[in-house]
């Protein structure tokens, strides 16, 4: 009985977990209409993500990637990296280096984000991570942000290697 109790508590939690953040309306997020043809690439091996490390911008090229990934894992309920990702609670965030702010097709973003006029590089990326709201007054995020500015180096860097970056 205690082993068919566990089996549930464990059924529910991944079927919560697993609708977490996703409305009913989720679509595969697009950029430049492109993103929704590709089918999904296969996962990075350890070996591909260190040799794309190794080119990308100081001081991205020094990051910690499982570090970053780890980190990553707080915006995961939220943002996907993969090629014709899931729209979710935030945007697909696939190619997002080089995007103008609050164009993402898919999503419906705040009135403030989309007038916020930038395009999003590594830079504007460290400051959102560190606090949104601060950034953007009346954005729709709630992450509250990450204060050691190595966290968020090997974030970026880590989205950088995800999202298919090319320096």
């Amino acid at each position: 009985m205690r082993r068919l109790g566990l089996t549930l508590v464990a059924t529910a939690i991944a079927v919560s977990l697993s609708a977490c953040g996703k409305s009913s309306t989720s679509t595969p997020a697009t950029s430049g209409g492109d993103q929704s043809a590709a089918p999904a690439a296969a996962p990075l091996t350890a070996e591909q993500q260190k040799a794309i490390l190794a080119t990308l911008p100081a001081p991205y090229n020094t990051a910690d990637i499982d570090n970053g990934a780890a980190k990553f894992a707080l915006c995961s309920s939220c943002h996907t990296l993969s090629q014709g990702g899931p729209v979710m609670t935030g945007p697909n965030l696939y190619h997002i280096l080089g995007e103008k702010a609050g164009v993402r097709p898919g999503f419906k973003f705040s009135d403030q984000m989309v007038a916020a006029g930038f395009t999003w590089d590594a830079a504007h990326i460290d400051t959102w991570i560190t606090d949104p709201k601060a950034m953007i007054p009346g954005t729709k995020m709630t992450f509250v942000g990450l204060k050691d500015p190595k966290d968020r180096t090997d974030v970026i860097a880590y989205v950088m290697i995800q999202t298919g970056y090319k320096p």
